[in-house]
């Protein structure tokens, strides 16, 4: 894997990088507290609820903080928005601000107040229209719960300095997701991607400057961790443009609320129809590309885009989305450009509907187009709220040479792709649900950028069992199947328990080649026939 390497050339760990700013008791305890409050409410209802109060009172606060500051220094420019809107502070009528409710905290018409507020914020924000929830005043929602809601998110100490106060609120709304995604099951992954995994994805690519995409971005993890990342690492916010596209208009808002608590400044756009068939970005090139498309779908209306200008490496199953997904990254990718993306496992060593094709020009490129994929990582069951079954994590890269043009004495790898089985890292957090911790996080991601020869990162080295340094030539022989265990090899007593996955991909390809074996002596009996037929 690596070398240790000097305190002096040490790339900045992923401990660092994974840093929240404290544990997640404070989270934790304000979440149970909030939790006991929703009564009979669906997590899935009771999560706008919550988590609009929360983004309501983040903005009244900034909003506080900034006036405080203009009227001390000349009251006349209190008054002038253009001073919020250098630092994306959003402008927050009196009515809405957050004292005014607390102050009615307790009054029968809170759920109307709040609605009003909600609509003022729109109407005085451009790009907050449609955002937020305005349904406080229903009927189903108890007065008497809003009330001790807004006590409870009240007493949220921010401190005095602006930068804390934002990364304690984003830290709760970031929280606060996670356990609505976890209380949602299958449904609260289609709008979460578990933190770990963000990072371990965030810490492979190393986003420092330039364009940020997400296809699918859900409620906007991938971009936060980015932007913690270059913060965590010196750099200014500022150094990334962050762009995204979702389907979903619920998620959509989610997303802009987080980002807004976060003070990221975002393209976001929302259309019914999706990335496929309404890209709303369709000329954007991205330097970085993170995204965790849904798996496996099959009624994406490939149908109706055979002739796509994506589909350089094949036409994409009609029955699959997966390497639709691919396709439309690799397309929107800068010439320098790398790509995380998020992917059942049978992406690895499917063969069904031109899906091995696809794979294999992916590999070894086609028609000019270079071959694209950097590293596999396989991932361990039950990181994931939607799904207990284990993905993994493709890498891909335009240009596969950027460690050998830094490092004359580097081998040159753009002939070769780096395994990664990670499937043994992680711990149990609950009953269910596992997480990468910092050690696991540095372990996968300090041996993919020593293996691209990347400063501070130490000496590459194949290690059993959890990585190596693979040739197409190999790959090839395995039948373009991309499944870590494949190559990085095991200890001796788990030859004996390779995982259903492994052992089915492989009993699928050679299934597929003995159907292949069939037609063909099928089409041979029936020319035979034809033959005899027509010579009688």
């Amino acid at each position: 894997m690596v070398r240790e390497t000097s305190p002096s050339t040490e790339k900045p760990s992923a401990k660092r990088a994974n840093s929240n700013g404290g544990d997640l008791g404070f989270e934790a305890e304000l979440f149970k507290a909030a939790d006991k409050l929703r009564g009979n409410m669906e997590p899935s209802d009771y999560k706008h609820v919550a988590l609009g109060l929360i983004f309501l009172k983040h903005i009244s606060d900034s909003f506080e903080a900034k006036r405080k500051e203009l009227l001390a220094d000349y009251r006349d420019g209190a008054e002038d928005r253009d001073e919020y809107a250098a630092e994306n502070v959003f402008w927050v009528p009196q009515s809405a601000r957050w004292s005014h409710l607390q102050a009615n905290a307790k009054q029968p018409s809170i759920g109307k107040m709040i609605d009003e507020a909600m609509i003022a914020i729109e109407k005085e924000n451009e790009n907050l229209k449609g955002v937020l929830p305005k349904d406080y005043a229903r009927p189903a929602l108890n007065a008497v719960m809003l009330g001790e809601l807004i006590d409870l998110v009240s007493g949220i100490t921010l401190g005095e300095e602006k930068g804390k106060a934002r990364d304690v609120l984003g830290r709760v709304y970031e929280y606060f997701l996670s356990q609505f995604a976890g209380s949602e099951g299958k449904r609260g992954g289609e709008f979460y991607t578990p933190r770990s995994v963000v990072q371990v994805m965030v810490e492979m690519i190393e986003p420092y400057k330039g364009r940020v995409y997400d296809p699918c971005c859900g409620s906007g993890g991938m971009f936060v961790q980015s932007e913690k990342f270059v913060e965590l690492h010196g750099g200014r916010i500022g150094d990334i443009a962050v762009y995204g596209q979702e389907s979903n208009y619920t998620t959509w808002r989610l997303c802009k609320m987080n980002l807004a608590v976060r003070g990221i400044d975002a393209d976001i756009k929302w259309n019914s129809e999706g990335s496929f068939h309404k890209d709303e970005l369709r000329d954007l090139k991205a330097d970085f590309i993170l995204a965790n498309p849904p798996f496996n779908i099959s009624d994406w209306g490939g149908d109706r885009l055979r002739e796509d200008v994506r589909w350089n490496y094949g036409i994409p199953p009609a029955s699959n989305a997966n390497f639709a997904w691919v396709q439309h990254i690799v397309h929107h990718l800068s010439p320098s450009g790398i790509a995380g993306v998020v992917l059942a496992n049978g992406s690895m060593s499917s063969t069904q509907n031109s899906e091995g094709e696809i794979r294999r020009a992916l590999i070894e490129g086609v028609n000019g187009a270079p071959g694209v994929v950097d590293c596999m990582v396989a991932l361990p069951g039950q990181l994931f709220y939607s799904t207990q079954i284990p993905v993994c994590l493709w890498f891909l890269a335009r240009d596969k040479s950027n460690g050998v043009a830094r490092n004359a004495k580097l081998r040159d790898r753009r002939g070769e792709i780096l395994f990664i089985d990670a499937r043994k890292l992680g711990h149990m957090v609950d009953r269910t649900r596992k997480e990468f911790s910092d050690a696991d996080i540095e372990k996968i991601t300090c041996a993919y950028h020593a293996w691209r020869g990347e400063g501070g990162a130490g000496a590459y080295e194949d290690v059993p069992g959890f990585c190596k340094s693979t040739t197409l030539e190999e790959i090839k022989a395995h039948g373009y199947v991309l499944t870590p265990g494949r190559y990085v090899g095991a200890a001796e007593a788990d030859e004996d328990v390779a995982s259903f996955s492994e052992r089915f991909s492989t009993l699928q390809i050679t299934l597929e080649n003995q159907f292949l074996q069939s037609n063909a002596l099928t089409q041979q009996i029936r020319e035979s026939l034809s033959r005899i037929e027509s010579d009688g």
